[in-house]
């Protein structure tokens, strides 16, 4: 569910996206394999990146029937000479655009920028291929409800998730009920051949290792290289499963938070008892007590979650939630940023994505209450996340669940790369673990923070993985990296992008 732009929400994000650095120009214009090429019409011609749009079953299971359009950036490799081959990326989702990520960044650093083209792609439903649509008011007609607090609102939001899903099956047609990810390997796979690969690279963030493990399991021999960072985990069992994951690694960093606080007189609520301040912050938001000092507006429990305490998951936004606690305590003012405006029409992937891909349910109002309840013993200090949100989001909605989750079973694939932020809240870093070790996998962990990490900032990742991708060397095993992200230094927002469509 959408909630506004925040000032601290806005810096959580920066630090929770992966780095892209500036490629290099190449020449545009060409073709080759049914590929046509041409310089992307909104991308300053300096910079030669080439679109190109290929077409795909809408259905597999009837491939000979109508087809779709899915939507390809290239960046060329930036010593042609010594070229290996293409590099697909996608940088995440559901919902964020492989076009967008490649046109105007390049998350390829060292040899795998000297000698790989990179090739991103709108997953189905996304941006520059046909589109999943859905109209603005359904849309805020769910987010309006946010988190049900007892069985009225809960039907209310039940209600709001079918009328949103029939919606956007009215506006987009038949391409609502084929967008999981199991159409989205049978996508990757129609690429692979459209740009002539013997066997693929590709590079995947976040929601994009999904697709990874997903086409491993269906295309293990396809495989020259793969690189999944930030996994997904598509074989947590229960509703609990996932919140208990995502609120624990929340907790963990906001550990990280107070203890830094403690000890670093620099910090706004030094030599304060920061739990029991956030506590009594809790309670006065649950009375509805809490006044917003930015908009004057009452602050309810999962807004002051979303909104600042989300930032505890950023060691570079640390000393700014410790001065936003102190004016929320002190009813003191303080800048944020406005809101962000959908349109009247918006693509939107993610509702049908998510809920074929993993299909959360839960079944009333007692049910939720007891799922809290369980969060709050056992994470007594954040109690919630913005990610478990995502578990109400296939509530009432009807859509059918068709890609089951279970384990990953990956038969002769060459060595898979899987890389994991120990501090990552998204896709936190149990699931890298359980995803990596069902396809028996090489881990990197990075022991730091942020949502992802290869491409410019970390050597030791950056090394291994183009080390990987050039000459195929399977990094080092146990391979650890250190953490480089402080409050002390300057914050990674000039180099690590947000995503902007999509939660993982």
């Amino acid at each position: 569910m959408k909630t506004p732009t925040r000032l601290l929400a806005a810096a959580a994000a920066a630090a929770l996206a992966f780095t892209l650095l500036a490629a290099a120009p190449a020449a545009a214009g060409s073709s080759h394999h049914g590929i046509d090429w041409q310089p992307c019409p909104d991308v300053d011609p300096a910079e030669a990146v080439e679109c190109a749009t290929i077409e795909v079953p809408l259905d597999y299971d009837r491939p000979w029937g109508e087809k779709i359009e899915i939507g390809l950036a290239r960046r060329q490799a930036a010593n042609p000479d010594e070229k290996l081959g293409t590099i697909l990326m996608d940088p995440g989702g559901p919902g964020g655009s492989g076009v967008d990520a490649v046109k105007y960044f390049n998350p390829l650093t060292g040899g795998a920028a000297e000698q790989f083209d990179l090739v991103g792609f709108d997953p189905r439903g996304v941006n520059t291929s046909t589109q999943v649509l859905c109209g603005e008011d359904a849309l805020n007609a769910v987010s309006a409800i946010g988190v049900p607090t007892d069985q009225a609102s809960f039907e209310a939001l039940e209600d709001a998730n079918a009328a949103l899903a029939a919606d956007c099956r009215d506006r987009t047609g038949k391409l609502f009920d084929h967008v999981s990810n199991l159409e989205t390997v049978e996508d990757m796979e129609r690429i692979r051949r459209a740009l002539g690969e013997g066997k693929l690279n590709y590079l995947g963030y976040s929601y994009g290792t999904i697709m990874g493990q997903q086409y491993a399991e269906e295309y293990p021999r396809r495989i020259r290289t793969m690189v999944l960072d930030g996994n997904m985990d598509h074989s947590l069992e229960s509703v609990w499963d996932f919140l208990s994951t995502e609120t624990e690694a929340v907790e963990e960093n906001f550990n990280e938070f107070t203890a830094w606080c403690e000890g670093a007189p620099e910090c706004a609520l030094h030599g304060e008892d920061i739990e029991s301040l956030y506590s009594d912050l809790k309670a006065e938001a649950r009375a509805g007590e809490l006044i917003d000092p930015d908009s004057g507006e009452p602050l309810d429990f999962y807004a002051l979650t979303s909104y600042y305490t989300f930032a505890a998951n950023s060691p570079q936004a640390w000393p700014s939630l410790a001065e936003v606690y102190v004016a929320l305590r002190d009813g003191t003012p303080f800048t944020s940023l406005s809101a962000f405006q959908e349109e009247d029409e918006v693509n939107e992937l993610f509702l049908p994505a998510w809920c074929q891909d993993y299909g959360w349910d839960i079944e009333d109002f007692d049910e939720l209450a007891s799922l809290q309840g369980r969060l709050a013993e056992e994470y007594p200090n954040v109690e919630w996340t913005p990610y478990d949100d995502l578990a109400l989001t296939c509530v009432g909605s009807g859509i059918e669940h068709t890609n089951e989750r279970e384990e990953l079973d990956i038969d002769h694939a060459p060595p898979i790369v899987f890389i994991g932020n120990e501090h990552d809240p998204a896709t936190v870093y149990d699931w890298t673990l359980a995803s990596s070790d069902q396809a028996d996998g090489e881990l990197i962990t990075y022991e730091g923070y942020g949502h992802t990490v290869y491409g410019g900032y970390s050597e030791c990742i950056d090394d291994s993985v183009n080390a990987y991708f050039v000459d195929r060397t399977v990094p080092e095993e146990g391979l650890s990296c250190p953490n480089l992200d402080f409050p002390e230094i300057e914050p990674l927002g000039d180099r690590r992008v947000p995503h902007t469509v999509g939660p993982y």
